[in-house]
C-alpha cells in the first residue's frame, strides 16, 4: 500500500473514531482494554516480520508461504489503524469538557435567585444583533466569588441590550448568574450547538462595567492571546468599514446580499429573503464557500502577479486567504474551503500533485481534531464536505455519462456541477430540514454564473466607497442591478 493511502485511511480511521465516539459512550476502562489488545497485535506483527524467516519452502495452500511476510505487514496495518482509530475516541471525550470550572458554579440558587458571580475577560467574536437583543461569547479570565478570585480560560454566552454597541476585544467585566443552557425548539439541540463552540453555560443580562485590564488578568495573557486579540480587532474592523461602504453604496436589501457573499454576512437580511434563499436550495451563496474562496484567489492571484515576483505573489496570497477567512468569521465552509484552497496553492507551488480525495480527507481530520463536536453536530461541516465529495465522486461519473452533449458557453460544467452537489446534500438536507426543492437546479444554473460578477463589482463599489463615496455607488448601481436579476429569479422560483 503506498505512503498516501496508509495517510489516507488512518485518517478516516480517525474520524471514525470521533464518529462512534459521538454516539457510544466509551468508557476509560474500555479504551483501556482496546489499547491494550491494539498494541499487543501491533507487537506481534512487529514480532513476525522481525525475527521469524518467511518460510522458503512451505505449502502455498491460502498463501501460507508468504504468511509471515503478508500477515505481519497487515497486523502492522490493522493495528495502526486501530490505534489512530481509538484515539479519534479519546480525542472526542477529552473535548467534551466535562470538568468546566464555569458549569461548577451554574444554576446555583441563593435567597431562592441565581448565585451572582464577576467574569473578567473579554468579547471573544462578533456580537450578533438580533432586534433589541445583542449575544456574544464572551471569554472568561477571571471568576470572582466572595472572598475568592479564581483564573479561568473559558467561554460564556452572554446576551445584553443592543445599545450600547459592543465589539470584539472589549474587556468587560460581567456580573450575573450563569445558567446551563436548555433546548427550546423541538428539531434544534441548542445545547450542543454550544457545546460545538465549546460554552457550557449562559448568562442573560449582567451588569456589565469596561475594564482596562492594564495590571493583572492583562499582563498574565500570554503572547498569542495578545496578539490575536489586536490583529482580529484590526481585521473587524476594516470589515466593519467595508460593511458599511457597501451599505452606502447599494441600496437594501441587494446591498445585504452583496455582504453575504463576499462576506457571509447575514444579520440584515430579510427573513422573507433568508426563506426564499431556502426554499430554492440557494442558500449556499450566501455562506462563503469553496466556489467564493476559488474566485476570490483567481481575481486576487491576478492581480498579485501583475505587480510582484511570481513567489511574493504566492506568500501573499497565502496571507490573504488566511485573513479572509477570520474576516468572515470562520465558519466550517471557509475553513474547509481555506484548507483545500492552500493544498492546491502549495501543490502548485512546489510542483506537487494534488489530490482532492487526499486533500478533503486532510482538511477535514484537521477540523475535527481541533473540534471533535463538528463532525456530527456541525450541520455546516457536514453539508460542505458532502458538496465537495460529490464534486469528486459523482461529477467524473456524470461528465462520463454525458460526454457527446456538446459544452456551451460551460454551462453543461455547471449543470453537472451542481446536480453532482445536490445529490450528494440531498439526503441531509431532507433529514434535517424535511424539504427538497425540485427547482433547486434550475434557480442555481440561472443564478451562479453571475455570482463572480457580482462579487467583483461588489467589492470595487466596497473599496470605492470607503475611498470616495460617490465613486462607490456608481459602481454600486451595477452590482445592485446584477443582484436584482439574482434576487428575481429566485423569489419567480419561490412563487411556482
Amino acid at each position: 500500500m503506498h505512503k498516501s493511502q496508509v495517510l489516507f485511511y488512518s485518517l478516516l480511521a480517525f474520524i471514525g473514531g470521533v464518529f462512534v465516539a459521538s454516539f457510544l459512550p466509551i468508557s476509560q476502562t474500555w479504551i483501556l482494554v482496546f489499547l491494550i489488545l491494539v498494541i499487543s497485535l501491533i507487537a506481534i506483527s512487529g514480532y513476525q516480520r522481525t525475527y521469524l524467516p518467511r518460510p522458503k519452502s512451505a505449502p502455498s495452500v491460502g498463501g501460507q508461504q508468504n504468511y509471515f511476510g503478508r500477515g505481519s505487514k497487515r497486523g502492522l496495518l490493522a493495528g495502526t489503524l486501530f490505534l489512530v482509530f481509538i484515539f479519534g475516541i479519546i480525542r472526542f471525550n477529552s473535548f467534551d469538557l466535562a470538568n468546566s470550572i464555569l458549569n461548577q458554579f451554574a444554576d446555583i440558587e441563593v435567597g431562592g435567585k441565581g448565585l451572582e458571580i464577576t467574569l473578567n475577560g473579554y468579547i471573544d467574536d462578533e456580537p450578533n444583533v438580533s432586534g433589541s437583543k445583542m449575544s456574544f461569547t464572551f471569554k472568561a479570565k477571571e471568576l470572582v466569588v466572595p472572598d475568592e478570585t479564581i483564573k479561568v480560560d473559558e467561554r460564556t454566552l452572554v446576551t445584553v441590550d443592543s445599545f450600547p454597541t459592543r465589539n470584539y476585544g472589549n474587556k468587560l467585566s460581567v456580573n450575573g448568574a450563569l445558567k446551563t443552557p436548555q433546548n427550546f425548539v423541538e428539531d434544534f439541540d441548542y445545547i450542543t450547538y454550544l457545546k460545538k463552540e465549546g460554552i457550557r453555560t449562559v448568562m442573560s443580562f449582567p451588569k456589565i462595567t469596561s475594564e482596562r485590564y492594564d495590571s493583572l488578568i492583562y499582563h498574565n495573557m500570554g503572547f498569542f492571546e495578545k496578539a490575536k486579540i489586536s490583529l482580529y480587532k484590526k481585521i473587524f474592523g476594516l470589515k466593519n468599514k467595508f460593511e458599511l461602504a457597501i451599505n452606502r453604496s447599494i441600496s437594501e436589501p441587494n446591498a445585504s446580499f452583496v455582504n453575504g457573499i463576499l462576506l457571509g454576512s447575514r444579520q440584515n437580511i430579510p427573513e422573507k429573503m433568508k426563506e426564499a434563499f431556502n426554499k430554492t436550495g440557494t442558500t449556499h451563496i450566501l455562506a462563503i464557500s469553496g466556489y467564493n474562496i476559488m474566485i476570490i484567489s483567481w481575481a486576487v492571484l491576478a492581480g498579485l502577479v501583475y505587480f510582484f515576483k511570481r513567489r511574493t505573489a504566492f506568500w501573499l496570497l497565502v496571507a490573504i486567504i488566511i485573513l479572509f477567512t477570520i474576516l468572515t468569521g470562520a465558519s466550517s465552509s471557509v475553513v474547509r474551503a481555506s484548507i483545500m484552497g492552500l493544498l492546491l496553492l502549495f501543490a502548485n507551488g512546489y510542483g506537487r500533485l494534488y489530490d482532492p480525495k487526499n486533500s478533503i480527507i486532510l482538511a477535514g481530520a484537521a477540523m475535527i481534531y481541533i473540534n471533535p463536536f463538528a463532525l456530527v453536530f456541525d450541520i455546516g461541516f457536514q453539508l460542505s464536505f458532502l458538496a465537495v465529495m460529490g464534486l469528486i465522486y459523482i461529477y467524473p461519473f456524470l461528465d462520463n455519462k454525458f460526454r457527446k452533449i456538446p459544452e456551451l458557453w460551460k454551462l453543461k460544467e455547471l449543470t453537472l456541477m451542481t446536480i453532482s452537489a445536490q445529490i450528494a446534500v440531498a439526503p441531509l438536507l431532507i433529514y434535517y430540514f424535511h424539504q427538497f426543492s425540485p427547482w433547486s437546479l434550475p434557480t442555481n444554473i440561472l443564478v451562479l454564473p453571475f455570482v463572480p460578477f457580482a462579487m467583483l463589482i461588489g467589492f470595487m463599489s466596497g473599496i470605492g466607497g470607503m475611498i470616495f463615496l460617490p465613486l462607490g455607488k456608481i459602481v454600486g448601481w451595477f452590482a445592485w442591478a446584477i443582484t436584482t436579476y439574482q434576487i428575481k429569479i429566485i423569489e419567480f422560483f419561490v412563487t411556482i
